[in-house]
C-alpha cells in the first residue's frame, strides 16, 4: 500500500510484518537469513529489524523461487549485484539460459507424455466400445 500525502514511507520491518505482507512464515525468512541471504539489524533485546534494502532482497528472493532458482542460485545473483552490475546481469542472464533450457525440455516431456496419454485413451474407449458393442476380442 503506498503512503498517503503527508505519510513517511516505512523504513524498517519486523520479520512478522514482512511473513505477513510476503505470506510466507517467520521460519523461511529466518532460514533466508541463516543461509546468508538475509541480514538484519538487531535490537538491544535482539528482535530482527529488518530495512527498506532487506524487504528488497526478499522480494527477490521469493521471485527467484517462484522462477525455480536454488538459494545458492538466487545467493549468486544477489551477492554479484554488490560486485558489479555487468557481472550480476551475466550470470543472471547465465543462470536464466539454463531454466529457460530445463523449462523447455520439461515441455517436450509433456508433449509426449500427453500424446502417449491420448494414444492410450484412444485404445481404452475402442476396447470399451467393443465390450459395451458385445463383441469379445
Amino acid at each position: 500500500m503506498a503512503p498517503s500525502k503527508g505519510e513517511k514511507k516505512k523504513e524498517t520491518f519486523t520479520i512478522s510484518e514482512l511473513a505477513k505482507e510476503f505470506e510466507i512464515s517467520t521460519r523461511t525468512i529466518r532460514y533466508y537469513e541463516e543461509f546468508g541471504l538475509l541480514s538484519p539489524k538487531r535490537t538491544s533485546g535482539n528482535q530482527r529489524i529488518f530495512t527498506r534494502k532487506d524487504r528488497a532482497r526478499l522480494k527477490l528472493i521469493l521471485r527467484g523461487k517462484r522462477l525455480g532458482f536454488s538459494l545458492k542460485e538466487i545467493k549468486e545473483m544477489i551477492e554479484m549485484y554488490d560486485v558489479s552490475e555487468p557481472e550480476q546481469i551475466k550470470l543472471t542472464l547465465n543462470y536464466g539460459e539454463k531454466k529457460l533450457q530445463e523449462i523447455d525440455e520439461k515441455i517436450e516431456e509433456l508433449k509426449s507424455l500427453r500424446e502417449d496419454l491420448l494414444a492410450i485413451k484412444k485404445m481404452l474407449l475402442k476396447r470399451l466400445k467393443e465390450l459395451e458393442s458385445g463383441k469379445k476380442s
